[in-house]
């Protein structure tokens, strides 16, 4: 059956936009090429999936320094390229390697950072890591950093003037913001500022499941008009409150369809930064009993968008194509 599913889906696109692969890899020593790999996201759960384009994400432990910080996100931009890149993943930096990964039938890696405290207040920072191949950054994980407040801070402050600066650089360089894990008021600083599209990479609706991580219905609309992109993550917390399937993230899509959003939903799994996955999706292999459920429910075309159209692009948009 599953291998049935993966054939009626090979015509889709699918971009994961999202999963901490690298550090899963850091913390336990598992290896991604490794057939029998415990990771959710290994490579050979990737191909079994369907995944064409996966986001790397780049977590630092939030009680580093910023120095040590950015000395981990070094580390891992090394694992990444000593472990992941090969024949057969290659990495993505601007919209033609992702033209060249659908002609190839190879799968595609993007490095991005979840949380930018690494930046120690110095835009060349940003400049490096660009050419070092980032090209998203989320600008908090849960907790202050000199840039805006995470969702975790009591106090929501917004974008600070080197915040302000960042959202601007990343715009001119061509890097995906990332507001997924930011305050509200950080959101709304970023919805007047950027002059790119921005997503919300993994975040799911407050209006379904009354999560702090997930999107309020203003929110939505203002990366609707944008022509940003919300990705539906799987982490059950964040999905409805108890054990988690793929119905109970299909409410999630309904949600933001119903505000207008067809060309404002994507993925962002969380794969291997989860240890309770929900009940029918646990690995990225299951990613097709998702996809047929949302090709049955609102058709071909909205799955085509929802599944990798949506951001790719606003790769597009955001790379000056």
């Amino acid at each position: 059956m599953e291998k049935a599913m993966g054939e009626a889906m090979d015509s889709v696109f699918l971009i994961d936009g999202h999963a901490d692969i690298l550090w899963r890899i850091d913390q336990e020593h598992l290896l991604f090429y490794e057939p029998t790999s415990a990771l959710q996201a290994s490579y050979q759960a990737l191909r079994d999936g369907g995944v064409h384009l996966q986001f790397f994400a780049i977590f630092t432990d939030p009680k580093l320094t910023p120095a040590d910080s950015l000395k981990a996100v070094l580390a891992y931009i090394d694992t990444f390229h000593r472990c992941i890149v090969s024949d057969r993943l290659q990495p993505v930096y601007q919209y033609k390697d992702i033209l060249k990964i659908r002609q190839s039938g190879q799968t595609g890696g993007m490095l991005s950072i979840e949380g930018a405290q690494c930046l120690q207040g110095d835009i060349r920072m940003l400049h490096i890591l660009y050419r070092l191949g980032v090209r998203a950054v989320g600008l908090t994980w849960n907790h202050a950093n000199d840039i805006a407040d995470g969702v975790g801070e009591p106090r929501g402050a917004g974008l600070s003037k080197f915040g302000r600066a960042v959202v601007a650089e990343m715009n001119r360089l061509g890097m995906i913001v990332d507001v997924s894990h930011l305050s509200e008021r950080g959101f709304w600083d970023v919805a007047e500022q950027s002059t790119k599209p921005f997503i919300a990479s993994h975040s799911n609706c407050k209006a379904v499941f009354p999560h702090r991580r997930n999107l309020t219905d203003d929110q939505i609309h203002a990366i609707i008009a944008k022509s940003g992109t919300v990705g539906m993550t799987f982490v059950p917390d964040f999905i409805t409150d108890g054990p988690a399937t793929v119905d109970d993230i299909i409410r999630h899509i309904d949600h933001v369809l119903s505000l207008g959003g067809q060309k404002s939903i994507a993925f962002g799994s969380d794969f291997d930064g989860i240890t309770e996955t929900m009940v029918d999706l646990k690995r990225a292999k299951y990613f097709p009993i998702l996809l047929e459920q949302i090709e049955k429910r609102y058709g071909r075309d909205v799955l085509l968008d929802i599944a990798g159209r949506n951001l790719e692009r606003v790769l597009h948009d955001v790379w000056n194509v």
